[in-house]
């Protein structure tokens, strides 16, 4: 092990504070041993102080910032490099690249939670369509002619659409009822049907049970009805039960879906890293070497989003369009640095990967809203 010096030679790291034997570890030193070759602990036995504990906090950060302000001006100025130095082995310089981008997935979405204000959207979840009616022929009366005109087709559409609700709410009514009438009969009638119809009139069910009665969990549904304890009925249970609340909170649902997404990145990142490996198969490249470019574009991406975002709200402006450009080229020419391939097959290969990544992206955000609404 080579015994370089990272703090400097003053306070508890002068020589006279060495000894012969790790506090940590308890491997024999030399006076010379600035750090245990065993367990890397410095070698000293001064007790520390609050000049010692500042001492090392500052140089901590002074440490880090240094490498954090390296790694953003190689990942923003010279794209595919730090990924290359990285893997070579230069990994002290830069900052790891999996806390990096979990770091900034987490200060890009809390951005989003706390400026977004999505529990305003709270107020429309109890709203049913007749209320949208009243505003519709509020706003009717209170505008010009030519307003009328021009909105006239979508007006009657939504007028259309409210006599269909309640349409679909006198026949819900009288479902409701019959159901209402022997819950425990009609539950057991389903379980004579496939799966899928099973599953759909379950879901229907505690649906019902849910809306006229006062059901806090899976417990006292199967105590009060006595319903069997399966996980096919906790599921169906726990879907209809969540999305009943996203019905009524909508803008809490949006805060708790987005909450999770930081860590969906660091599920959807490894599928995808599979179809980079097998597209660059031949190259000299590992499974974990394809996952760090992918972890140093993805927070490329998520710093571009980032300063969109701040520009966006404070000019007022749109330029999401603008930074996800520029995030198109970068990843192109990071891709051509890194795997050193021609820019035919490079356009190809991104072109390919573009369509997995929008795939995987829409079938994430599908089993992300699933489980929220299972969760929920």
């Amino acid at each position: 092990m080579t015994n370089k010096l990272a703090h400097s030679g003053k306070g508890r790291y002068k020589l006279n504070y060495r000894g012969t034997e790790c506090l940590n570890c308890g491997h024999p030193l030399d006076m010379s041993d600035k750090y245990c070759p065993n367990c890397a602990q410095a070698n000293s036995t001064k007790k520390i102080t609050i000049k010692d504990y500042l001492d090392e906090f500052f140089g901590t950060i002074i440490s880090y910032d240094s490498r954090l302000l390296r790694t953003l001006s190689t990942l923003l100025i010279q794209p595919g490099k730090i990924t290359k130095s990285y893997i070579d082995g230069k990994r002290i310089s830069y900052t790891n690249p999996f806390r990096f981008l979990l770091s900034l997935a987490i200060i890009y979405f809390l951005i989003i939670n706390f400026s977004g204000n999505f529990s305003k959207y709270d107020k429309y979840g109890a709203n049913d369509i007749s209320d949208v009616e009243n505003m519709v022929d509020e706003w009717n009366i209170n505008s010009t002619n030519d307003d009328v005109i021009q909105l006239s087709t979508k007006i009657d559409s939504i007028k259309k659409a409210a006599v269909y609700y309640d349409n679909y709410e006198e026949q819900k009514q009288v479902r409701d009822s019959l159901m209402l009438l022997d819950p425990t009969a009609n539950f057991k009638k389903m379980g004579q049907s496939s799966f899928f119809d099973r599953y759909s009139q379950k879901l229907t069910f505690f649906t019902t049970i849910l809306e006229h009665d006062t059901i806090h969990d899976f417990q006292d549904l199967k105590n009060k009805y006595a319903l069997p304890e399966s996980f096919e009925n906790k599921m169906a249970f726990n879907t209809s039960n969540g999305f009943l609340k996203f019905q009524k909170s909508p803008g809490s649902f949006l805060t708790a879906l987005i909450s999770k997404l930081p860590f969906v990145v660091f599920f959807f990142l490894p599928v995808f890293t599979v179809f980079i490996w097998l597209i660059y198969i031949r190259k000299k490249y590992s499974y974990t070497d394809h996952l760090i470019f992918s972890f140093h574009n993805t927070a490329l991406l998520f710093i571009l989003l980032i300063i969109s975002y701040l520009i966006n709200s404070i000019f007022e402006t749109q330029t999401n369009k603008y930074f996800i450009t520029i995030f198109s080229i970068y990843l192109f020419i990071a891709m051509r640095n890194f795997y050193g391939q021609g820019i035919f097959k490079t356009i190809v290969k991104y072109l390919f990967l573009n369509t997995i990544f929008f795939i995987l992206a829409i079938l994430s955000t599908v089993l992300l809203f699933t489980g929220n609404i299972i969760t929920f």
